[in-house]
This record gives C-alpha cells, sequence and structure tokens, in this order.
C-alpha cells in the first residue's frame, strides 16, 4: 500500500484513495467527499495501484526544516500483493516520444518494464563494433516501470543493436530461482519516424513502441550471424567456387530517382572465398561504373544503398567523391525513405 493506491475498507462500506500515512498503522483514506479518513492499514485492502504511472526517477530534493523533522520517523512503503501471474517474468523495453504531433523532431524517453512480482537487477547496453556501452544499471522493482534515459534522433544510430541483462530476486522472502538473462536486440530505427509503430499499451498514457525482453519465463531471441563463425563455414565447403557473378539488373528509378542496392549479396549469387577487401572492391566497381554511365545526364539524382554496419563501404565511397568526383554534389538520402544507410549523388 502506498499513497496513490485505490483502497476499499473491510468491515465498513466505503474507501478512497491512499493521501498519507500516521504511523506504522494508520492510513489516510480520501473518499468521495474529499475527506481524510484515518483508518487502521490492516482494516484496507488495495483495489488499485498507480505503480505504472510512475514516470520518472525519484530526484532528490533540497532539505528543509520540514524534511529534517521528517527524517526521525522512517518512512514504509507497503508493495501490492503479489500475483499468481506476476510468479512469471515479463519484461519489455520500451520507447516513448516526449511529443507524439511532432514524432519527426521529438525526443524519445526510453523506459524498462517489470510486470513480475521480482526485483531485477539490469543492464541495458548498446553495441559499439564488437564492444558494449553501458547505457544504465540499476535495480527495477516488482510490477512498476524505470525511467531510464531521454535521447535525441542524433543517437538512432547508436541504438541499433542493444542488449538487455536481467537477474531476478525476491527481497526479504523465499522464491523459486530464475535463470540469468542476457537478450541482444535488433532496433528498427526507421520506425522512430512513423507515427503508426508508436501504439497504446496499458503501462503508459501514451503511445509506445515496445519489445519483449522476457516473455513468460523466456527470454525473447533474435538471430545474429557471427561473422567468424561465417568465415570458417565457408572455408570448409569441400569443392571451393569462384564467386558467380549475376547479372546487375536495371536501375530502378522512382520519383526521377536512380537506386543502385550496393549490398554485396544483391550483386553477387556467391561470395565463397571472397576476402574483405575484394568485395569492397567489386562494390566500388559497381559504383564507379553507374557514375561512369550516367556522366552524361546532367541532374540525374543517384540512390546509392550501402547499409550502415561498420561504416567501411560508406566511407569508401565519401572518399571516391572527394578526391575522383570532386564535382559531383552528395548528401545523406532521405532517411525517411532509407534510414541512415543510403548517399544521393547528383550527375554534374
Amino acid at each position: 500500500m502506498k499513497v496513490g493506491d485505490k483502497v476499499r475498507f473491510l468491515n465498513e462500506v466505503g474507501g478512497g484513495i491512499v493521501k498519507g500515512f500516521q504511523g506504522k498503522d494508520i492510513v489516510l483514506v480520501e473518499d468521495a467527499d474529499g475527506f481524510d479518513i484515518p483508518m487502521l492499514i490492516r482494516e484496507c485492502v488495495v483495489v488499485d495501484t498507480d505503480d505504472y504511472n510512475i514516470k520518472r526517477k525519484p530526484q532528490p530534493q533540497p532539505e528543509t526544516p520540514q524534511k529534517k523533522e521528517e527524517e526521525h520517523e522512517p518512512e514504509i512503503t507497503y508493495r501490492p500483493a503479489e500475483t499468481k501471474e506476476g510468479e512469471r517474468l515479463n519484461v519489455m523495453l520500451a520507447y516513448v516520444p516526449q511529443d507524439v504531433k511532432a514524432i519527426t523532431t521529438t525526443a524519445f524517453d526510453a523506459y524498462l518494464v517489470n510486470d513480475s512480482n521480482y526485483y531485477l537487477y539490469y543492464t541495458y547496453l548498446n553495441a559499439e563494433g564488437k564492444s558494449w556501452n553501458v547505457r544504465s544499471q540499476g535495480i527495477i522493482e516488482p510490477n512498476t516501470k524505470l525511467f531510464m534515459e531521454e535521447f535525441g534522433k542524433e543517437v538512432l544510430n547508436e541504438l541499433e543493436h542493444v542488449a538487455v541483462q536481467l537477474i531476478a530476486y525476491k527481497d526479504g522472502k523465499h522464491f523459486q530461482l530464475k535463470p540469468a538473462v542476457s537478450v541482444e536486440l535488433r532496433v528498427d530505427t526507421v520506425k522512430f519516424y512513423k507515427l503508426h509503430t508508436f501504439r497504446p499499451s496499458v503501462y503508459f498514457e501514451d503511445p509506445s513502441l515496445m519489445y519483449d525482453i522476457v516473455k513468460d519465463d523466456q527470454p525473447v531471441s533474435q538471430y545474429f550471424a557471427d561473422a567468424d563463425a561465417l568465415k570458417e563455414a565457408l572455408l570448409q565447403k569441400k569443392t571451393p567456387e569462384r564467386p558467380k557473378s549475376q547479372p546487375i539488373e536495371k536501375p530502378k528509378k522512382r520519383n526521377d530517382l536512380v537506386e543502385i542496392d550496393l549490398h554485396i549479396h544483391e550483386l553477387l549469387d556467391d561470395t565463397t572465398n571472397m576476402t574483405n577487401a575484394e568485395m569492397l572492391d567489386y562494390q566500388l566497381g559497381v559504383f564507379r561504373k553507374t557514375l561512369e554511365e550516367y556522366k552524361g545526364q546532367k541532374g540525374q539524382k543517384i540512390v546509392f544503398i550501402h547499409g550502415k554496419g561498420e561504416g567501411v563501404l560508406r566511407n569508401a565511397i565519401l572518399k571516391e567523391l572527394k578526391t575522383k568526383y570532386r564535382d559531383y554534389p552528395y548528401q545523406d538520402a532521405s532517411f525517411r525513405e532509407y534510414g541512415f544507410g543510403a548517399t544521393m549523388v547528383t550527375i554534374r
């Protein structure tokens, strides 16, 4: 039981909203007429809790003489009764726009939602190449949501590959041991530009983008291809073959734009035994050939889709544009259409 909970009386008609406590045994309940009624805590039962309406981490308040006096009496917090469903872990990562009506410019809040009877040690991380960076860590209480950070669209690239690690426990009571959880997620950052991807939920007043971390005690799994494992598997092939080129399809035109997809799997049927350097050279060859083909069409705009990844191909393309094609203006292609993985070049 805590301030803001809705309670009803066990031995009397009525109930109301918890407004405060007097000592360890008395709760002040505001009834429908606005009067504060003192009742024994054991004579009340919680019928509705506002745990999920806690929006921010508690901020430290400046000390006042009144606060110093209150420190003599310890604050008692009563948790709502555990439920049978809460014995199964259900944990979600949530992103909530601060102004859903201005989705293209608004900042976002990141939350961890704990829909269970367990306390959780948690760590929220993002990948930086082959290493990881801790964005938030701490403890989240049972049946609550925890604000972790505020961020803008300028850091969306950092959130494409995130992870959440959890250890579940109960404080001061026996409980069923839960395995430690470590879940990696691919976050589709393009969704942050689309209003319809943010949907209502029971956990937030505003629409949110939710990712399951644990559902009914089962960690959510996504497949991540390990580059070293793939390379080893390719090298073990009994009959090595040189890569088979496939005809480059006629570039797609859309709204007077020419689109060229430079992903290696779009250019070659098989990259067995090709080194990273060889694949990069092939992609740059397609890039140069395309610019050569359209060099006579002044004003033609060409979008080269290179993806994000670790930025090797993008950096190589920018180097070409700065040295061999200095007269051709270039810029990032539309974020709405291509995310952060394409460059648009204008023929001059």
